[in-house]
């Protein structure tokens, strides 16, 4: 977890309570909203893991200490006004107490976040055998065969849009995005990775 200054917070605000917003680190989507006081906030520093303050029992919890469904803190950030935190985290297991993967009826990460719960899936089946799926085979085939693929769907995507339709470049695509993200993880890097380099070149004349 990246260092964060627990005295930037107000806690004085709420009456010794801040408003705590769970985000997917990979998929941005909102998993659930929660509260924390000083001491919540210092443990979840110390262990890493997301610990909040139930107003309704008056103590503290960790997430999933009962379930198993921990949420592994990533990085913590603090409001202008610094009495609302926003924790990225890596869930593991469903963030809801009803077993869905957020709090806010969202089954599945909305839009782009697709990419990152697809990234999450092809590095959970990177080391599985072969056999078990046509990632984990393709995987087992190498960096080359991989990069061959990623050129191939290339070319497709470019076929799709000068002679197919929307629905046929639009399936190309997504072709293209997921051998992309095996080549990546391949590579040991990583959509983010890819990202970084967008935004180091935003405002500049690329």
């Amino acid at each position: 977890m990246s260092v964060f200054d627990a005295s930037k917070v107000d806690f004085a605000k709420g009456d010794g309570l801040v408003c705590a917003v769970v985000q997917d680190h990979l998929t941005l989507q909102v998993l659930m909203v929660a509260w924390m006081d000083r001491a919540a906030l210092d443990e979840t520093i110390a262990s890493g893991e997301a610990t909040f303050f139930s107003r309704s029992r008056q103590t503290r919890w960790r997430k999933g200490e009962t379930s198993g469904h921990r949420l592994s803190v990533k990085r913590i950030e603090a409001d202008c006004d610094g009495d609302t935190l926003l924790l990225s985290v890596e869930p593991l297991g469903p963030a809801c107490h009803l077993g869905t993967t957020s709090c806010f009826g969202e089954a599945t990460a909305p839009g782009v976040g697709q990419l990152g719960a697809l990234e999450r899936t092809i590095a959970a089946r990177a080391s599985a055998p072969p056999e078990t799926s046509r990632t984990a085979a393709l995987f087992a085939r190498g960096v080359k065969r991989i990069a061959q693929k990623v050129g191939e769907e290339g070319v497709e995507v470019a076929l799709a849009a000068t002679a197919g339709d929307a629905k046929e470049v639009c399936e190309e695509s997504a072709d293209l995005l997921y051998h992309l993200l095996v080549l990546l993880r391949a590579r040991g890097l990583s959509l983010q990775d890819v990202t970084n380099v967008l935004a180091g070149r935003a405002g500049g004349k690329s």
